[in-house]
């Protein structure tokens, strides 16, 4: 998919007014180096503040009403403006009147948190710019990670909305290919995950499916998982639960089987567009859901992007690569930046001493 004139043009027209790049405004466009990353998020230097994380939420935790209150902080008023011009349609009034099935598509859901989540940041800077000023690291859970690449710098707020708009509009197209899904799985401690994803594979085959699929798409905390494939795989894993050592499961409602070989027909149009965009090196630490690692250079970032698509979301890696220090070193602060909270319940699970410096900025406030 190319690029248009006509959306090129507008993301020229903006990028300049809303590039949302705070790291870069806000140290007065000095780098950061990758020493100071380090030492910034392992230990707390008695001359400087508490190091910050933020972390971008993913689709699923949309809900109507989001962003209400909202348009008075900052940029957000004339992001949403963007959006419009970039989507083609009015992403506000879908955000806080719905309706709920529209707002749940894929091809609408992926703007909608991508833009509430960058909202969500203009809200913490105005209440708090010193968690703005001593951010260090970022990481967003799947499309999550194009807010925290905007945030670091390494992309301009209407490009980075357009890649989004693309993919989301790939990932939809990919999911009615084939009828197929996710489910979130809590297993006990003898759970094996991917065996019984082999058994449901089996069990495919043995309806005459070919080259079926069936995998973790998301590694989220220990013994939580989500599971994607097929949907005769992921009947299969519901009917025997109990057998697999799973305790508790449930369908997610999203259309199709993110993060898994199922999504292959999304990626070239997205490298396409990824091609066509703007990227540079993050400014701060930018974990890539790929490997956990950090992003290094623009042909990483663009690479990672198009492979996380088919890729499990390694969350509970990502959290270990940015939290590991040596005993009695300070945990920097984290803020949850966008809808729902439930980055900082896996943080939890993952790691609490972590989340006891943790704080949700929450894309609704009470209108004035």
């Amino acid at each position: 998919m190319n690029l248009s004139v006509t959306v090129r043009t507008r993301v020229n027209l903006f990028r300049s007014k809303t590039t949302l790049s705070h790291c870069r405004r806000l140290s007065d466009n000095v780098p950061i180096s990758s020493d100071q990353i380090q030492s910034s998020t392992s230990q707390q230097p008695r001359t400087t503040r508490r190091a910050r994380v933020l972390l971008f939420p993913g689709q699923g935790s949309q809900f109507v009403g989001m962003g209400r209150g909202l348009l008075k902080y900052g940029n957000v008023k004339e992001m949403f403006s963007v959006a419009q011009k970039v989507l083609g349609y009015d992403l506000l009034s879908l955000c806080l009147n719905g309706p709920e099935e529209d707002l749940m598509k894929t091809v609408h859901c992926q703007p909608a948190v991508f833009v509430c989540s960058l909202a969500a940041v203009e809200r913490l800077n105005h209440e708090n710019p010193a968690a703005i000023e001593s951010c260090v690291a970022a990481a967003g859970f799947s499309v999550g990670e194009f807010a925290a690449l905007v945030f670091s710098g390494a992309m301009d707020f209407a490009e980075a909305l357009f890649a989004v708009k693309v993919r989301a509009e790939a990932m939809q197209k990919a999911s009615d290919l084939v009828p197929s899904g996710m489910l979130s799985v809590i297993g006990r401690p003898q759970a094996n995950y991917k065996y019984a994803c082999l058994q449901a594979r089996e069990h495919c085959l043995s309806l005459g499916i070919q080259e079926p699929v069936c995998a973790i798409a998301n590694y989220l905390f220990p013994d939580g998982r989500v599971i994607a494939g097929h949907k005769e795989a992921l009947d299969f894993l519901q009917k025997n639960s109990r057998e697999l050592h799973f305790m508790r499961t449930r369908l997610l409602p999203v259309s199709g089987a993110f993060h898994t070989p199922l999504m292959e027909p999304a990626e070239e149009p997205l490298r396409d567009v990824l091609r066509q965009i703007e990227v540079r090196r993050p400014e701060i630490a930018v974990h890539s859901n790929v490997d956990g690692k950090r992003y290094m250079h623009d042909k990483h970032v663009r690479k990672q992007l198009a492979k996380q698509l088919v890729s499990p979301v390694k969350w509970e890696q990502t959290l270990h690569e940015i939290y590991e220090r040596a005993q009695g070193q300070e945990f920097p602060h984290t803020y949850e930046v966008g809808p729902g909270k439930q980055l900082g319940s896996t943080l939890q699970k993952c790691n609490m001493k972590a989340f006891k410096n943790y704080t949700h900025v929450d894309v609704v406030l009470p209108e004035d």
